[in-house]
């Protein structure tokens, strides 16, 4: 037919050329040679499989409950136990193919067969190992597609009709499979600089002996060079000469001194805190625009307190070095608390501070360093005579933590065992004859 789009006869013409192959093996005895190594090679793999598989997975896999390295590389190799099948196979079609290849002078079946081994090592590498979903979707979508054009001996045209397709952006120019090559490499860079940043991290986290700041310093000094080096590889593979980013780069520099000034400056500022330590992640701050809360993440911009009642507050960087902060710090520093009562003026005051002290001292939270409990006098009130007791304990009086009012019920205990009266308010009424009551005095 006539006028005919032009991949429709591409189609036609791989479509014959097909054909012809297909006839030309099933009438050559070199071909059916190779058909028979193929299906003897795959036979002898399928059953060297039967038989290495279980040793494998036994010698493999580690005793149960062991998490040393030794055993995790050991689980990581058994799970690559799948792939002894297609794997022997090619194996043995390639130790049977120099001897084809010198009896007939051919061995594209054997080639072919060798290319179908490899695909479907592919498709199992997919369907049974990788459990990663990044991995799987990404194996899904592009290995196994690539896996069968290069089965069916198209991948090098398709490779070459792509290169042969050109992107152009700005000064910057790039072939179509450069920017395809480009997609799934910085793929897999930054999957694997986010994986390997986790890991670095949670081994950072676990060095106890290193103060809380350098240990989120050293954290974020890994990831910004693992993604820097991922994206200077990614260039590299993409084919991008480095030199012209450089005017790219004098542009963002003069964004980043106008425009983004904020950004800018909380990134520096959050360096600084991390190399201070003066706040860190687990320290309960309060800062002077009324903020506060625990420090339950630092990023590169701001830190984000947890109130006590659930709430998160994201706090810019900038605003720790500029503006007053107080640090109530972690839970091992002592802080001093007040707990406020008052007692009958028909009390003998004298045995107040000793009978509160004694009672408030029996508190498991209650520190008797830097100062044990210690009852004052404060006023004398118009309903009663005011006391309050000091006391120190670690950590905070909110949250899981209630030391001011537990204290108080102590006191009241205290006070009622020695028989001290806790007074309500009096109010006294002065009645002249003739006029009605004053007013309270």
């Amino acid at each position: 037919m006539e006028n005919q789009p032009e991949i429709v006869e591409q189609a036609l013409e791989f479509a014959r050329e097909t054909l012809e192959l297909a006839l030309g093996w099933l009438t050559s005895p070199a071909a059916w040679s190779q058909f028979a190594l193929l299906v003897v090679a795959f036979l002898l793999a399928l059953l060297l499989t039967r038989r290495m598989a279980p040793a494998l997975k036994r010698l493999l896999s580690p005793a149960e409950g062991s998490e040393t390295l030794l055993s995790q590389t050991r689980r990581f190799l058994a799970r690559f136990v799948p792939l002894l099948l297609p794997l022997l196979a090619y194996g043995l079609t390639a130790v049977g193919e120099s001897i084809v290849v010198s009896l007939f002078d051919s061995g594209a079946v054997i080639a072919f067969g060798k290319r179908v081994f490899l695909f479907l090592a592919a498709r199992i590498l997919v369907r049974q190992i990788l459990t990663d979903p990044f991995l799987k979707t990404l194996g899904r979508y592009v290995l196994i597609p690539v896996a069968a054009l290069y089965a069916l001996g198209l991948l090098d045209d398709v490779t070459l009709a792509l290169s042969e397709m050109e992107v152009s952006l700005g000064n910057i120019s790039f072939s179509l499979i450069a920017l395809i090559r480009g997609v799934i490499a910085g793929s897999l860079l930054f999957w694997l600089g986010s994986w390997s940043t986790r890991h670095s991290a949670d081994y950072i986290a676990r060095q106890e002996e290193i103060r809380p700041a350098t240990r989120e310093l050293a954290i974020k000094t890994v990831e910004i060079l693992v993604f820097g080096a991922a994206f200077l590889l990614l260039m590299s593979i993409m084919g991008i000469d480095l030199t012209t980013l450089a005017v790219l780069g004098g542009a963002i520099g003069v964004g980043l001194g106008f425009g983004l000034q904020k950004i800018a400056s909380n990134f520096i500022s959050g360096v600084i805190l991390l190399l201070e330590g003066q706040a860190t992640v687990g320290d309960y701050v309060e800062l002077d625009g009324g903020e506060q809360g625990k420090i339950v993440k630092m990023t590169a911009r701001a830190a984000v307190l947890e109130t006590f009642d659930g709430r998160w507050v994201v706090v810019p960087n900038e605003d720790f070095i500029t503006t007053r902060v107080v640090n109530y710090s972690d839970s091992g520093s002592a802080n001093r608390y007040e707990a406020p009562f008052s007692v009958s003026y028909d009390t003998d005051i004298n045995r107040v501070p000793a009978i509160v002290e004694a009672a408030v001292a029996t508190h498991p939270g209650v520190l008797d360093l830097p100062y044990p409990p210690d009852c004052e006098l404060r006023a004398f009130g118009e309903s009663g005579v005011e006391f309050c007791v000091e006391f120190w304990v670690n950590g905070l009086d909110d949250g899981e933590n209630k030391y001011t009012s537990d204290v108080l019920f102590l006191i009241w205990n205290a006070l009622k065992d020695n028989d001290i009266e806790i007074p309500y308010p009096h109010r006294v009424l002065e009645w002249k004859a003739g006029q009605g009551p004053t007013a309270p005095a």
